[in-house]
């Protein structure tokens, strides 16, 4: 099965755009494209190359050419020439957008960098071992659901909700020239109430730097932050998602940004009730849950087009929420719901020992809260592991707090690997204080941090006693439909509650709403979450079907009923 965008692939012009919008500079080198692979069962370089993959599309995906499973113990290996000189009084870096599960890379023999995490980008500076011709190796390990580390709904054995395996670069790798004292981040702060922004300009060099914005030059410190102040504020939000265009200058280094301003809190409605805020004013976040999986490229969507469409057909049908399920995108998809204006919930890609089927599964029955410092009940026995997700955690949230479409973190997803999500959540909540944090979606509330976060599927829905908490229904629908000719596997197709055509599946759609949903927003329900985007593997409850091809519901109806939902 195939998407528009995978039938269409330029393989030697696989996803081009420069993939880090927020900080942009013009010595950029895209090294997406067919590089030499080979799976081994050694930890040594191979001596011979089992062919040709393309990068960035693990080996499991359609698109990489390979069909080719890494298995826990083996290493994936990649080679490239790198056509990089040594330059004087300049560093190369190299950027890799993520590679699954721990990378290490050479350069002409020479360990010059390693990462262990599958979701965050990383940097090597391969400078030191540059040389008039370049040989560049990448070694990758993943152990899927036998280790504790981050793996999202990946597993070994997939089937019914838990996805196909994948491994190795599944984001864009690509090269850019630094002078000796450069920007390595920025970290931008919004305060819409005050009309102004915070940027901190980062360096491994203390020392004078600059923004320049509206025709103004800034003067400020490294590492310290500087006021941006904005003359007749636009407040970004999804109907109006206004962007501010700056630049920071650190000697003769130069990097392009944006920001917005806008605010996002807990606070109460006119009628007292606890509610989402946006920009000081009660919001209602009609969302939809996004996994972010391709029938082609499964993490790896085929092409900057098609993160795009999914936005934008999803902001049509009259959404103005995403809720990333337990992954992390391209740096280029949280830029496009921020320009696009769609707000993001962004969860934590789960990990964890092997999951027992009983924990994870019974509260959506019993509705019983266990606590979460019970470490064998949620696979959570590894203090390695504990220590590894915290450390994820953090990279997920230094990475991606630029991005003004981001509103609120999730840690925890259904007790998948859970373990004191109360801390956690206060944790989160300290490092960025400037966004909502859902400590525990779905079950095993720890009373936490900043809402009563429910699922349902199957059972009615119902309004439970509010706690002084905004109460919003996190995960909810799942109804499902087959698509003859655009089904990933009909024989072993998943779905909560199954229809036959798409007149039953739009009118269940409308029942849902206009009998459960809609009647507790006058209660005080303010948010909410359907599922899905689309078909993923073996599950059928999406939106429009998994290649992308087919919407599978009535398009008047979603908008009719999202209409009623955020008036």
């Amino acid at each position: 099965m195939k998407t528009i965008w995978g039938e269409t692939l330029d393989p030697n012009a696989v996803l081009q755009e420069y993939p880090r919008p927020q900080m942009v500079r013009g010595s950029y080198r895209n090294l997406n494209g067919l590089w030499d692979y080979a799976i081994t069962d050694a930890a040594a370089p191979p001596e011979r190359w089992d062919g040709e993959i393309l990068v960035p599309f693990s080996p499991e995906a359609p698109l990489s050419g390979v069909g080719r499973t890494l298995l826990p113990g083996q290493t994936l290996w990649y080679r490239r020439t790198l056509a990089e000189q040594p330059r004087e009084g300049a560093r190369l870096l190299l950027h890799f957008g993520a590679a699954d599960q721990e990378c290490t890379v050479y350069l002409n023999k020479r360990r010059v960098g390693a990462h262990v995490g599958g979701y965050t980008a990383f940097t090597v500076d391969v400078t030191d071992a540059l040389a008039e011709e370049n040989e560049l190796l990448v070694a990758v390990r993943d152990g899927t659901d036998t280790n504790a580390l981050s793996r999202g709904k990946q597993k070994t054995k997939r089937g019914g909700i838990w996805y196909t395996p994948q491994s190795g670069l599944w984001q864009t790798v690509w090269a850019e020239w630094v002078p000796e004292r450069y920007i390595t981040g920025l970290r931008i702060t919004p305060d819409a109430a005050n009309a102004c922004v915070r940027v901190e300009v980062q360096s491994d060099y203390d020392g004078a730097c600059y923004l320049h914005f509206a025709g103004r030059r800034i003067g400020g410190f490294t590492n310290r932050e500087t006021v941006i102040r904005v003359k007749d504020a636009e407040l970004w939000s999804p109907e109006h998602p206004k962007l501010y265009a700056f630049e920071a200058e650190l000697g003769s280094d130069r990097v392009k940004s944006y920001f917005a301003l806008r605010d996002v809190a807990v606070g109460k409605d006119a009628q007292g009730r606890p509610c989402l805020m946006l920009n000081g004013k009660p919001y209602y976040h009609c969302g939809v849950l996004d996994q972010g999986y391709w029938p082609d490229g499964l993490y790896t969507a085929p092409s900057d087009e098609a993160l795009i469409y999914d936005i934008t057909l999803m902001k049509r049908l009259g959404f103005n929420m995403l809720r990333k399920h337990i992954k992390i995108e391209p740096m280029r998809w949280y830029y496009h719901c921020d320009r696009l204006g769609m707000l993001v919930w962004q969860d934590m890609p789960s990990g964890g020992g092997q999951y027992n089927l009983l924990t994870i599964s019974a509260p959506l029955i019993t509705g019983v809260h266990l606590k979460d410092s019970h470490y064998r009940l949620f696979a959570r026995t590894d203090a390695e592991g504990r220590d590894s997700y915290t450390r994820e955690l953090e990279e997920l949230v230094a990475q991606l707090q630029n991005c003004p479409c981001i509103v609120l973190w999730v840690p925890f997803n259904e007790g998948w690997g859970q373990f004191d999500a109360k801390e956690i959540g206060d944790a989160v909540k300290a490092y960025d204080p400037s966004r909502i944090v859902d400590h525990a979606s779905g079950w095993y509330d720890q009373k936490g941090r900043d809402l009563k976060s429910m699922h349902k599927y199957i059972l009615p829905i119902r309004m439970p006693k509010l706690d002084g908490r905004p109460f919003v229904i996190s995960e909810y629908g799942g109804y499902s439909m087959i698509s003859d000719g655009h089904v990933w596997n009909r024989k072993k197709s998943f779905g909560y509650i199954m229809f036959r055509s798409k007149e039953k599946l739009s009118a269940a759609y409308k029942k849902l709403h206009e009998k459960q949903v809609i009647p507790l927003i006058e209660k005080g329900l303010c948010a909410t979450v359907y599922t899905q985007v689309s078909d993923v593997e073996f599950e059928v409850n999406g939106m429009y079907t998994y290649d992308r091809k087919v919407l599978k519901l009535d398009e008047k109806t979603v908008q009719e009923i999202n209409s009623k939902l955020h008036l």
